[in-house]
């Protein structure tokens, strides 16, 4: 017969057994929680939530405060946003990180529009304060905006530069990054006269006796820039570092550089095995015209980089990938370049300054890449699993990229490859729903879509009313069902994710050059917002094959996320320009916190 004192024992343990005594069916507490906010999570719905908790570097839940309540224990970091947005953190598909951060550390022109003198005055500037580098020691200048030049049609050359009191060696390179200007003492280091041929690629201006000017456009620098000493390991480690520094200020949690090579992998991989990689880092090594008629080779030298620099699957803390390759198919629409490869001839003024009557040339650009040559190499990195990342501007480079990419699906028709093309600034037409038709992701420069020197000066009447009304056609591709992803392309513009987002949308420059520039570049729409925001979020992470774990804000993505000090979907469209991040949080650890915010 059971006692009193055995019911005594058994009563609790029944009633634990009801209770769930000893156990939890409640999940574990999170490690940091953000709520109070607006937060944009890009998710298919495109829905806007209030909370986002984390742990162990991912999301474990998006939805409402009083949802993400129940995971806030005592450990929980807890953030009350006060309304302000969280979003996914901006994945910038397109720039150059080592050659920006290089930029941030060196003499600098800073992308303004200046005369002969002004532009002599600041090299020499440079000059006299490095003076202690000795006579034989170069000087690099970057970011000149040759196409903002003053007054209009005005151009440097070697003369310019040989003005300045110096024996140095001097090399300028235009913020498009598709010229260097050299001065003699350059070029004769460099052993480059009258007698050297244009490479694959590029071309050696010339004067009417045929000497070299000092310009040389695309592949051509390379004929100086092999002359100059490269950088070492540990100005390369400072040059990454400041990028990345810059990067996490605007709010980017992961990046691609679209021109890599062994030196720049080197430098970001030792920053992430010292701990001190603070993006996501992902990298095409370029495959130039020459390397491009050997396809095995070609395949073969991006394979060697990723075997040595790819650090595998991708997880929670930043890592470096090695899986893309990029290539040239043109250089630039601008004058006085105009190397971009056309369907049609740029135009001639065949009248004055003062009246001008613009009529077609015989100038139809360059293109690089033949089809014999770009299809076979597209085919090749296809069947080696590596995506091809593919610079083209004008519509015949844009054509003969979509030609080769269709030529590769054929060939491979079961690849997962994420072919994309760059900028793709004046696409014709007939080529706008191939994009989707193919895959093949468009990745825009957004902010180039204003009027500007280099749209309006440099381009507009070269190209026509025609072409140049189909300038930057990000809303006409959006039109035809393209998945469109964004790029900065810094250093060839100055590092402003937000003003970029801003012209996107817009289409407008700054406010305070109205004046001399106003309105929108042309008739193209444009994107909406979230249009905008989705290309610098979640289709730049389809671009790179990470949309399974970045660009949105959704339970089990990696907590890739930014705080911002104002509602970029509510705000005039303007001030978008002026959005400032307080919070850049890269796989749950905040990597970036503007002063005074928390």
């Amino acid at each position: 017969m059971t006692t009193i004192k055995h019911y005594s024992l058994i009563l609790p343990v029944i009633l634990c057994g009801l209770a769930g005594c000893g156990r939890s069916d409640a999940p574990p507490s999170a490690d940091a929680v953000y709520r109070n906010g607006y937060v944009v999570t890009m998710d298919s719905d495109d829905s806007v939530q209030q909370a986002v908790a984390v742990r162990d570097g991912r999301i474990v839940y998006v939805g409402s405060d009083a949802g993400v309540a129940g995971l806030i224990g005592p450990d929980t970091a807890v953030t009350d946003l006060n309304g302000r947005t969280l979003m996914p953190g901006l994945i910038d598909a397109h720039l150059h990180p080592l050659s920006g951060g290089a930029n941030l550390r060196s003499c600098n022109l800073n992308y303004a529009a200046l005369s002969v003198q002004a532009f002599q005055a600041r090299i020499q500037a440079c000059l006299d304060a490095t003076a202690g580098d000795g006579d034989n020691a170069w000087l690099e200048v970057n970011a000149w905006y040759r196409q903002a030049m003053e007054p209009k049609g005005t151009d440097a050359t070697r003369a310019t530069l040989d003005a300045l009191r110096t024996t140095r060696p001097i090399v300028v390179h235009s913020s498009d990054g598709h010229t260097l200007l050299a001065n003699s003492r350059a070029l004769q280091a460099a052993g480059v006269s009258a007698a050297t041929r244009d490479p694959q690629g590029g071309a050696i201006a010339r004067d009417p006796n045929g000497e070299p000017t000092g310009i040389f456009e695309d592949d051509a620098d390379k004929l100086v820039m092999n002359a100059r000493p490269a950088p070492t390991a540990r100005e390369n480690e400072a040059s990454a570092q400041a990028a990345l520094d810059a990067l996490s200020r605007q709010g980017v949690t992961t990046f691609f550089s679209a021109l890599s090579g062994d030196a720049e992998l080197a430098a970001f991989s030792a920053l992430q095995k010292s701990g001190k990689l603070t993006a996501r880092a992902w990298f095409a090594p370029l495959i130039d015209a020459d390397l491009a008629r050997d396809p095995g080779a070609a395949v073969a030298m991006v394979q060697d980089l990723a075997k040595r620099y790819d650090q595998g699957p991708t997880g929670v803390a930043p890592t470096v990938a090695v899986r893309h390759a990029k290539l040239f198919m043109d250089g630039v629409a601008q004058a006085p370049a105009f190397t971009a490869g056309l369907l049609e001839p740029y135009l001639v003024n065949q009248g004055s300054d003062e009246n001008p009557h613009f009529l077609p040339g015989t100038n139809l650009g360059q293109v690089y890449l033949p089809p014999a040559v770009l299809q076979p190499v597209l085919v090749g990195l296809a069947r080696a699993g590596i995506n091809p990342h593919i610079h083209a501007i004008g519509d015949r480079a844009v054509r003969q990229s979509l030609d080769a990419i269709e030529a590769m699906r054929k060939a491979v028709p079961d690849t997962k490859v994420r072919p994309a093309v760059a900028h793709a600034e004046i696409t014709d037409p007939a080529d706008y729903a191939r994009f989707a038709r193919l895959n093949a992701t468009p990745v825009m420069s957004f902010q180039w879509a204003k009027p500007a020197p280099d749209s309006i000066e440099a381009t507009r009447d070269f190209l026509g009313p025609v072409r140049f009304g189909r300038m930057e056609p990000e809303g006409m591709l959006q039109a035809a069902g393209a998945r469109i992803a964004f790029g900065s392309d810094w250093p060839v513009d100055p590092l402003n994710e937000w003003f970029a987002l801003k012209v996107g949308v817009t289409r407008t420059n700054d406010p305070a050059v109205w004046d001399r520039y106003p309105g929108k570049l042309n008739a193209d729409p444009g994107l909406t917002r979230r249009q905008a925001l989705r290309a610098a979020t979640l289709h730049s992470a389809y671009a790179l094959h990470l949309d399974a774990v970045a660009g949105s804000l959704e339970q089990g993505k990696l907590a890739d996320m930014i705080i911002l000090d104002r509602n970029v979907l509510t705000i005039d469209p303007e001030d978008i320009a002026n959005v400032k991040v307080q919070q850049t949080i890269v796989g749950g650890k905040v990597v970036y916190r503007a002063q005074g915010t928390r």
